[in-house]
């Protein structure tokens, strides 16, 4: 296991957040070492390293107070959602106040004619699509977990499907943010077509929470394809795989998902 990087620790301002957060969240403010370790581990080859408390907010407004509360004493904060990813961001390198999203799980609206949805960043990718099944319609980025939406967006998730509906970054349409400061930030609105201002949504999209916590996103939506088909090939060498796909792709074959599998991966 890599050996995590340390950094200098804020003993003062930990203490009097952790003090005024408990205060404010009661039940919903842990410091217990089993949650705390729980919110550190993560399938990255990094050591854990665990925050000092993790809070669960219900609202963007309780997200700003928490980073209000942190921005002024000058503690850390780490976004979490559902601890699938491999980067290892949810480490706590100087301490801090992990803020777990994932009772943020609403599916705010569902706009079937105009092919997008609001939710809240505790909504699961599997959460979604069961909830839009009877519409005809799903989420199509599939990291191969399920993960929360907030989360994917925050670590710009891919998949197997990108070969036809991209990646998450293709797929975000706008997103509400907490900033550093605890201000609360809109990137853009519904409307397809605009070309105002900066790209703050692709800007947010990726950044693993060093810009902002992101407490709304906006996605665009697929209809269900009437028929799927699929088939598994071999070929004499990875070379001869890559032209395969290359050549199904300028043919304008609708190919929705494509995976390599190596001889290593098959062994």
């Amino acid at each position: 296991m890599a050996q995590a990087v340390e950094l200098p620790r804020n003993e003062e301002g930990i203490a009097t957040a952790l003090g005024i957060l408990k205060q404010r969240f009661g039940d919903r403010f842990h410091t217990g070492q089993a949650m705390r370790d729980q919110h550190a581990h993560t399938t990255t080859y990094i050591k854990p390293q665990a925050p000092d408390a993790v809070v669960f907010p219900t609202s963007t407004k309780e997200v700003s107070d928490i980073i209000k509360v942190c921005a002024i004493h000058h503690v850390p904060v780490i976004g979490y959602g559902t601890g699938t990813s491999l980067e290892g961001h949810v480490n706590a390198p100087a301490g801090g106040i992990c803020v777990d999203l994932s009772t943020m799980d609403k599916i705010l609206s569902v706009n079937a004619d105009d092919l997008d949805c609001v939710v809240q960043p505790g909504v699961t990718r599997e959460q979604l699509n069961t909830y839009l099944r009877d519409r005809g319609l799903f989420f199509p980025i599939d990291p191969g977990a399920n993960a929360s939406l907030g989360g994917m967006a925050s670590t710009r998730a891919s998949g197997t499907n990108a070969v036809r509906y991209g990646t998450m970054k293709d797929n975000v349409i706008a997103l509400e943010a907490v900033m550093a400061d605890g201000r609360v930030i809109r990137t853009a609105q519904r409307a397809k077509k605009t070309s105002a201002g900066y790209d703050l949504t692709r800007l947010l999209v990726g950044s693993e929470g060093t810009l902002g916590l992101i407490t709304e996103v906006t996605l665009k939506l697929q209809g269900i394809p009437e028929a799927i088909r699929a088939a598994r090939m071999s070929f004499p060498s990875i070379d001869a795989a890559c032209q395969a796909v290359m050549t199904t792709i300028q043919y304008g074959i609708p190919v929705a998902r494509i995976e390599l599998m190596d001889e290593l991966n098959v062994r």
